[in-house]
């Protein structure tokens, strides 16, 4: 199982498909600048840069094929600031964790800084 499909996974989730499409529609007819949905913070460009998946479609608003897919868990005995897990072993030993941690997919073009949270689920427990 990859790291995206493991935060998918079997459990119930939130996938944040509509939000993303309302994201985008606003955009689209101008209700929300370039500057506002693609304001991805240093820290995520470059995780998504050096860690992230290919998500297999252009990016949204600047169509250039730089869209990753970045995953994070935060929970018990991990950083403040979450971890960004980059391996399918590392999100495996977290997931088989008794403790209960949160995981996110988050989508972020590497090019033009469009980010977006795609889905969560609980992991553990």
């Amino acid at each position: 199982m990859g790291l995206t499909e493991a935060v998918a996974g079997n459990s119930a989730g939130v996938d944040y498909r509509l939000a993303r499409e309302a994201t985008l529609q606003a955009w689209r007819g101008g209700e929300l600048a370039t500057e506002q949905v693609c304001d991805a913070q240093r820290e995520l460009r470059r995780n998504a840069e050096f860690c992230g998946i290919d998500a297999g479609a252009p990016c949204p608003v600047c169509e250039r094929d730089r869209l990753v897919e970045v995953t994070y868990v935060f929970g018990p005995r991990l950083p403040r600031h979450g971890r960004c897990v980059t391996s399918d072993k590392e999100m495996a030993r977290i997931d088989a964790r008794k403790s209960v941690s949160q995981g996110y997919v988050v989508e972020v073009c590497t090019e033009c800084g469009w980010n977006h949270l795609t889905r969560s689920r609980s992991l553990g427990g």
